[in-house]
């Protein structure tokens, strides 16, 4: 910002002003997707989803005195983070 201000009353262009141009652009192309790992990630969501009925169904039926979430939550969560890293690469 002051140096805007000196060159402002100053009226001199700073000696370095040829060098403040754009002298390459880059543009790269989005990541593609690999349909192979989205199906991979679709049945690890799949058996995740019958892992987790399965924990309710075993707690309920032998009365297991844990709460299923303690089983389901760190699942669910960790899946999350490794779909939304899969999907948000760049």
């Amino acid at each position: 910002m002051f140096a805007n201000l000196h060159r402002l009353i100053s009226r001199r262009p700073p000696p370095d002003y040829d060098r403040a141009f754009v002298e390459t652009v880059r543009v790269t192309s989005p990541t593609l997707r690999h349909r192979r790992i989205e199906r991979l990630i679709l049945l690890a969501w799949l058996v995740i989803a019958a892992k987790c009925w399965l924990v309710l169904w075993a707690v309920e039926k032998y009365h297991v005195p844990v709460n299923p979430l303690w089983v389901i939550a760190p699942t669910i969560a960790f899946a999350l983070l490794c779909t939304a890293v899969y999907f948000w690469r760049d």
